[in-house]
């Protein structure tokens, strides 16, 4: 009780307010605060009254609006990027370079051999040569199985309603809606006459009516893409180290390298494998040594490379394309050559222009970047080369995982997670059907955009880049006989322009481009904004607000005292609602007590004035029945006051 007393008394000296009500307590309020406007609330006559708290409120609503758009700002991490240009001595870029043919075709061909008379056979098919004129009645007989797992059909459209399928192998035909076939047309008539479209046909499995066709405006399109799909099925199955076996070795491919003034070769490269180029070497990778620093800009002060293609030993239906393809990016990073990287071409000098640019991004919560990928999601394939964090490396490893779970293995051109194998024909039949509907798929794609996230800082090389013809015609004599020379031994010339390139790699300045980001709205700014618009629509300050938050602070003072006051009032309800008449009076405690002494001296007992008196605080003999019983809700209180 003394407790309960004690915290009520200290709620009486925590409230600073004039009274116990919220009326007083607003009306206190509106006449101490530094606010403008509620003042003039109380003080003004009815009509000025009325007028002000009109004002109050609207500015008071401005107030809040403005608040709300200034935080909304702050909370939308906005950034603003600054462009600012430096001077340094620069680390030279990482540039890898490979050979667009992937192989050697003297080296697969054994390999691809029947592949390559049934793609000869189905063009001879499909271009319709003039009776006679065929090879292959003279040929051995086909062996249609790789065929029949990925065939090639042309789609007769001369009725776009019911368009007709036609195996080029097969005599029979399908029509795509009622299984109407229509005639043959004439053999010498040609592929557009006829008005078909060659299309890759891809089952979930062999015999399956569950397919999907690849269309494609030309037919050279439909035979590259039908020989990729088929030469990486075959692939797939031969070793890693085989396949650098069948691939350009370095001694062979780089003829000549200059850095700066100190000559180099090819054991300055670091040779990796890359599923589209075969093998890639790179120079100043920064993996085993210190990454190489430019002295200079200019072109003597750059990167000279001689480089022979041997485009003579082309795969024919694997690679339309001639030249070297070659990339430049950081150290420790992994080429992408086939997003980022440029082609050179055969017989020229091709010189290639430095800047470079740097890219500085802040992180969570302005953008969603990574700095090691450590927070990603998805499981980073490319580990295995020692490689750092980027978002290609991310979204190729993405699509692999979900291939891996959905066809059960993996695509050739990806890195493999542990335990899966390589797709081909023979073990997964339809693995062409899913990976093509895999690559297709929106939600897939999305799903590892979503996944991946960008570095947060990243150097990025833009290049300036020129072609000449080279070697000239008065010069090539001699370069070639000095090249074949020290490449073979030979005093015959084995080298030509068809497979000749030269590549000038260089800085053309020191000058480098910092792009970084900052935060647009800082808690600064905040709280500037905010402090402005209160002042300017009712003119106040810090101190107003804590004008305010006392208010509120008693307020709730008030409520607590009102929340205590009722629970005593229901408890006292409860008591007389339990006891419900009302305790004796003191005079009716002393006639009670005089009545029992008489009462005593008439059974016997001793006289009144001879009696022992009581101690303090017993109550008399027969208590009950003078129902006394209410006097306990007194308390011990009511007997001091009794007495």
């Amino acid at each position: 009780m003394n407790l309960k007393k004690y915290f009520v008394r200290a709620l009486h000296r925590l409230q600073k307010g004039p009274g116990y009500t919220y009326k007083e307590l607003l009306v206190w309020y509106c006449d101490n605060t530094n606010t403008h406007g509620p003042k003039r609330i109380i003080k003004e006559g009815p009509k000025k009254k009325l007028i002000w708290f009109f004002l109050t409120l609207l500015f008071a609503s401005l107030v809040f609006w403005q608040w709300g758009i200034l935080i909304n700002t702050y909370l939308s991490y906005n950034v603003t990027s600054t462009l600012s240009i430096g001077f340094k001595t620069m680390k030279f870029p990482a540039v890898t370079v490979c050979n667009a043919n992937p192989f050697k075709y003297s080296e697969v061909k054994h390999l691809l051999k029947e592949l390559d008379r049934l793609i000869e056979a189905a063009l001879e098919r499909i271009l319709q040569p003039a009776p006679g004129n065929s090879s292959e009645n003279a040929s051995p007989p086909l062996d249609l199985r790789l065929w029949h797992q990925i065939p090639l059909v042309l789609i007769d459209e001369h009725d776009k309603d019911n368009p007709v399928i036609l195996d080029i192998f097969e005599s029979n035909q399908t029509a795509a809606g009622n299984q109407t076939a229509a005639p043959p047309a004439p053999a010498n008539t040609t592929l557009e006459e006829k008005k078909y479209k060659l299309a890759v046909k891809l089952c979930s499995h062999q015999g399956s009516d569950n397919c999907t066709y690849r269309n494609f405006t030309s037919a050279a399109q439909a035979v590259t893409e039908w020989y990729i799909l088929q030469s990486t099925s075959i692939l797939s199955k031969v070793p890693l180290q085989e396949r650098i076996r069948m691939g350009y070795q370095a001694e062979d491919m780089i003829l000549a390298c200059l850095y700066g003034a100190e000559p180099c070769n090819y054991k300055n490269f670091t040779q990796i494998y890359h599923p589209d180029h075969g093998n890639c070497y790179i120079f100043n990778w920064g993996m085993d040594e210190e990454a190489l620093n430019s002295s200079n800009p200019g072109a003597e002060f750059g990167l000279k490379l001689i480089l022979d293609i041997s485009q003579q030993d082309y795969i024919p239906y694997l690679s339309s394309a001639a030249g070297a393809r070659l990339m430049l990016h950081q150290q420790k990073s992994f080429p992408f050559l086939k997003d980022q990287g440029i082609y050179a071409m055969a017989g020229t000098e091709t010189s290639i222009g430095v800047l470079v640019d740097e890219l500085e991004r802040m992180g969570y919560p302005y953008s969603d970047c990574t700095n090691n990928g450590s927070d990603v999601p998805v499981k980073n394939l490319y580990s295995q080369y020692n490689t750092s964090y980027s978002i290609q490396a991310c979204l190729r490893s993405c699509f692999q995982n979900h291939m891996t779970e959905i066809c059960g293995c993996g695509h050739y051109m990806f890195p493999l997670p542990e335990g899966v194998n390589y797709c081909n024909n023979e073990d997964n039949p339809g693995w062409a059907y899913c990976y093509s509907s895999l690559r297709s798929s929106i939600t897939h794609r999305q799903i590892c955009i979503d996944s991946c996230k960008e570095t947060c800082n990243d150097t990025q090389y833009k290049m300036t880049i020129s072609m000449a013809d080279w070697p000239s015609e008065a010069s090539e004599d001699w370069i070639f006989h000095i090249l074949s020379y020290e490449r073979d031994m030979s005093t015959n010339v084995t080298l030509d322009r068809n497979g000749i390139i030269k590549l000038n790699i260089y800085f053309q300045e020191y000058n480098y481009r910092t792009i970084s980001e900052s935060a647009a709205t800082t808690i600064v700014w905040l709280l500037s904004s905010l402090g402005g618009q209160f002042g300017f629509w009712m003119g106040g300050s810090v101190l107003c607000l804590i004008e305010f938050g006392e208010i509120i602070i008693d307020s709730l003072w008030i409520t607590v005292i009102n929340v205590i006051s009722w629970c005593k009032g229901l408890k006292q309800k409860r008591a007389q609602a339990r006891y419900p008449d009302a305790p004796p009076t003191v005079s009716e405690l002393v006639e009670a007590h005089t009545n029992l002494g008489f009462q005593h001296e008439d059974a016997g007992a001793l006289p009144r004035d001879e009696a022992l008196p009581p101690e303090p605080g017993t109550p008399p003999p027969n208590y009950d029945s003078l129902r006394v019983q209410p006097l306990d809700v007194l308390g011990p209180d009511s007997d001091a006051e009794t007495e």
